[in-house]
């Protein structure tokens, strides 16, 4: 993987990490936080679309449907995300999210029609061995854990559909954005009677305190930006080693929530043990990289 792409993508799973405080902070339900966000990002992407770039915002016909398909899976690993920071914390919905390369190590080879790569397995594998440390030491955390791991697998797809599309050059990723928030919106929007404890259609307007500023953020900052160069990455990388750099986040996380919320606290010894060894997953996919020339492209 080329340096600056490389270097870009750290700092886009930095603005992910950062996603997950807001979850936390915001007061509101997980099915409103999303919703909020995805509405917000796809207003504040389509603005970007009609003032800056002054691109046509609606894509060729065959391409919304996709786009919107897309961004439904989007928006329900992001109620597993959210809902996940509520069940158990911030660290343990981060752990779980991480097992996104294991996922995608056969998601992607399956849907680009490609053999799976020894390499992508065997660190995923890596992967897997963490999260099973941090599940056996905060067994009373499970449910958001296993939250946390569904929201992984949905991770582990749609980013090789992104990769897909954007390396056609037939979309602007900002474009793309927005209608797969609108994807996102009307998927969350269906599911919200549905969820327990959602507060319903009410639950929307329950803000408390500094609730739309963070929510602000959370659309424009680490959505909009973040999502539209994460998308546009993918075309010099593999959905597979972004996700690898995407398992990052907990480290971020895990260290960001010590400091902010005192998670460390609450956190089992064999919690880090866990976090240490998807940190070694990421260290070497770049190392024995090398000697794969083919485990960066597709």
């Amino acid at each position: 993987m080329p340096p600056l792409p490389y270097l870009k993508l750290h700092g886009i799973v930095f603005l992910f990490a950062v996603t997950a405080f807001l979850g936390h902070v915001i007061s509101l339900s997980a099915p409103a936080v999303v919703i909020w966000r995805t509405a917000l990002a796809a207003i504040g992407a389509a603005a970007v679309v009609l003032v800056s770039r002054r691109a046509a915002l609606l894509p060729p016909r065959r391409m919304i449907a996709a786009l919107v398909a897309i961004g439904a899976i989007a928006g329900i690993h992001w109620l597993c995300f959210f809902g996940a920071i509520r069940l158990a914390n911030v660290s343990m919905c981060l752990a779980g999210m991480a097992t996104t390369s294991l996922f995608t190590a056969f998601t992607e080879p399956y849907l680009e029609g490609r053999k799976v790569r020894p390499l992508e397995v065997g660190l995923g594998c890596l992967v897997a061995v963490g999260i099973l440390l941090v599940a056996g030491f905060e067994r009373g955390r499970l449910a958001g854990l296993l939250l946390a791991l569904f929201g992984a697998f949905l991770a582990a797809i749609f980013p090789v559909f992104n990769r897909r599309l954007v390396r056609s050059g037939a979309l602007d990723p900002m474009v793309m954005v927005v209608w797969e928030m609108f994807g996102a919106l009307a998927a969350c929007l269906a599911l919200l009677p549905f969820i327990p404890a959602s507060g319903g259609y009410a639950g929307l307007l329950a803000w408390k305190g500094l609730d739309g500023l963070w929510l602000l953020i959370l659309a424009l900052v680490c959505t909009v930006f973040a999502h539209a160069v994460h998308i546009s990455l993918l075309r010099q990388i593999t959905a597979y080693a972004a996700n690898l750099a995407n398992n990052l986040e907990p480290v971020y996380g895990i260290l960001g929530a010590a400091w902010l919320f005192g998670e460390h606290l609450d956190l089992h010894p064999g919690f880090y043990a866990g976090a240490a060894t998807i940190l070694a997953a990421n260290v070497l996919h770049p190392l024995l990289s090398r000697s794969e020339p083919t485990a960066s492209a597709s």
